[in-house]
C-alpha cells in the first residue's frame, strides 16, 4: 500500500473539477492505497497569500505531500495556465518537495486552446520543485463532465476511458515502487 496525495487546485468543491478528484480518489483506494487530499481553497487564505511557511495548516498539508509516493495535481485552466490558488500552495512547498515522487497532472479546461497547459505551464513548475517522474496526465474539457446532482458527476464515456487509462498507469507505477 502506497500513500497518494491529491492536491485540489480548484476554488470550490462544487466545480466539475471535483469529478476528477472523486474518480482519482476512488481508483487509488480501490487498489488499496491510502489517499489524502489537500483542498487548497480550504487552507487559510492569509497563510497562502502571505507565504506563511510557519502556518500549522500549511505544515500539515506539506507533510501529506512529503509522505506520498504519488502526488496527483488537479487544477482548472485559467488564462492559459493552472489556477492561481494552486500556485499559492506550490510556492509553500520546500524547494525539492516533489523530489522522488511520481506526479500525475489532471487538468480541466474550457477549450482545446489550452490543451498544452500541462506541458508548458504545469510541468515546468513541478520540475522546479524536484519532480522528475511526471506522468503524461490528462486534459479534460469541462463540457465532457455533467453534474448529476450536488455531489455526483457524469463523465462522458470516451473521457472516462482516457482517465481510467491514466489512473491505471499511475497505479501500475505505484505497484512497481
Amino acid at each position: 500500500m502506497a500513500n497518494v496525495t491529491i492536491i485540489y487546485g480548484g476554488n470550490s468543491q462544487r466545480s466539475r473539477l471535483k469529478a476528477l478528484h472523486q474518480k482519482s480518489e476512488a481508483a487509488f483506494k480501490e487498489e488499496g492505497h491510502h489517499v489524502d487530499s489537500i483542498f487548497v481553497h480550504e487552507l487559510p487564505a492569509e497563510d497562502l497569500i502571505h507565504a506563511n511557511f510557519a502556518s500549522e495548516a500549511i505544515k500539515e498539508a506539506n507533510v501529506k505531500v512529503e509522505q506520498a509516493s504519488l502526488v496527483v495535481v488537479i487544477t482548472p485552466v485559467y488564462k492559459a495556465a493552472y489556477s492561481g490558488i494552486l500556485k499559492t500552495y506550490l510556492d509553500l512547498l520546500p524547494q525539492k518537495g516533489l523530489e522522488g515522487k511520481t506526479l500525475l497532472p489532471l487538468v480541466l479546461g474550457g477549450s482545446f486552446g489550452h490543451l498544452l497547459t500541462i506541458d508548458y505551464a504545469l510541468k515546468p513548475v513541478l520540475s522546479s520543485l524536484g519532480a522528475t517522474n511526471i506522468l503524461s496526465g490528462a486534459y479534460v474539457l469541462d463540457s465532457h463532465i455533467e453534474r448529476a446532482d450536488q455531489e455526483q458527476f457524469i463523465i462522458s464515456s470516451d473521457i472516462q476511458e482516457r482517465i481510467d487509462g491514466v489512473l491505471k498507469l499511475a497505479c501500475e507505477e505505484l505497484n512497481e515502487k
